[in-house]
């Protein structure tokens, strides 16, 4: 039962002022606080006990605790992180070396897909949106390093600045794996560039809301005609999908444009792009120059100001 004559308490007027708010200011390591996130940081502290317990418990070898143990213990070796270098991407980074033309490109691109490293465009597995009960395979526009088509357009003078970071960024990125100066700089400008003529292709954020619009589905022979310089079957069966007879393409026109592209780029180009978005994907496991360099440019979008500590990054990459 509710007393109207009860008076509200100094808790509420407290909360009505931005009392609460104050008292509990967003940490530097984070967007966004509430309580979802103090509920994620109490995981985070229990897992990190779990993995500090199976690191010193000289588990069985192939139990799930001594698996737990070597990724703790690995993660958290910034010694070893840092004298290892490149040295776990190198032989990925010798197959990108290798592309000498549109065919092992793809190849290597959808070899790549096996680590998440995602370039080109976007595919997954999901529910098909006319029926339910069914999963189906997707590809959809992607390929680009900038959250959405429209960072490469606008010229307001914060879109502007982004994208002379995000070239700041590839070039460093490109110089720490051994470029000089002179090649990174034009292989970033270059890579802008393209990438630039893959956003013209996508379609708008309002235009993809229209499930219709991005809903077309079509047999696998028929992907050739749509992107002829990809070998759709070499492809799918790379990246493992298998015992399908159609897929569902969100944006034809955007492979279409991908196709075209994929003529008319130069092969080094389109390795260097490959080259550096694998780098990029795993700075944070990375020595920490490769870490520190994705995190100041993601910073633009995220709005953090301050580096998470090792042992949380090394939890949320479990």
């Amino acid at each position: 039962n509710l007393d109207s004559t009860a008076k509200p308490s100094d808790d509420f007027f407290e909360y009505a002022n931005g009392g609460w708010i104050k008292k509990n200011p967003i940490p530097a390591e984070q967007s966004s606080w509430g309580i979802g996130n103090l509920v994620y940081e109490e995981n985070l502290a229990r897992t990190r006990e779990i993995s500090e317990d199976a690191a010193g418990s000289n588990a069985a070898k192939g139990s799930n605790e001594q698996k737990i143990g070597d990724f703790w213990s690995s993660g958290m070796d910034s010694a070893r992180i840092e004298a290892d270098g490149l040295k776990h991407l190198q032989p990925y980074l010798d197959k990108i070396n290798a592309i000498n033309d549109t065919q092992s490109l793809i190849a290597t691109v959808a070899d790549l897909r096996k680590l998440c490293s995602y370039t080109l465009f976007a595919d997954f597995v999901t529910q098909d949106d006319k029926n339910s009960e069914v999963m189906t395979y997707k590809l959809w526009q992607g390929g680009i390093g900038l959250p959405e088509r429209e960072y490469y357009f606008k010229t307001d003078s914060s879109t502007i600045k982004i994208r002379n970071e995000y070239v700041k960024y590839i070039a460093q990125i490109l110089q720490m794996a051994g470029d000089d100066a002179t090649r990174a700089n034009k292989a970033a400008t270059d890579i802008l560039a393209m990438e630039t003529k893959l956003a013209q292709a996508s379609r708008k954020l309002a235009d993809l809301r229209d499930p219709y619009a991005n809903y077309n589905k079509m047999a696998i022979a028929e992907l050739g005609e749509m992107a002829g310089s990809i070998d759709w079957s070499s492809f799918l069966a790379i990246v493992g999908v298998k015992n399908i007879d159609s897929v569902i393409v969100g944006q034809p026109g955007f492979f279409m444009a991908l196709d075209a592209n994929l003529k008319s780029t130069p092969i080094e180009v389109w390795k260097k792009y490959v080259r550096f978005n694998l780098i990029s994907d795993f700075a944070g496991s990375l020595p920490d120059t490769f870490g520190k360099a994705a995190f100041n440019f993601n910073k633009l979008f995220s709005g953090v100001t301050e580096r998470r500590p090792r042992w949380k990054r090394v939890m949320q990459s479990e």
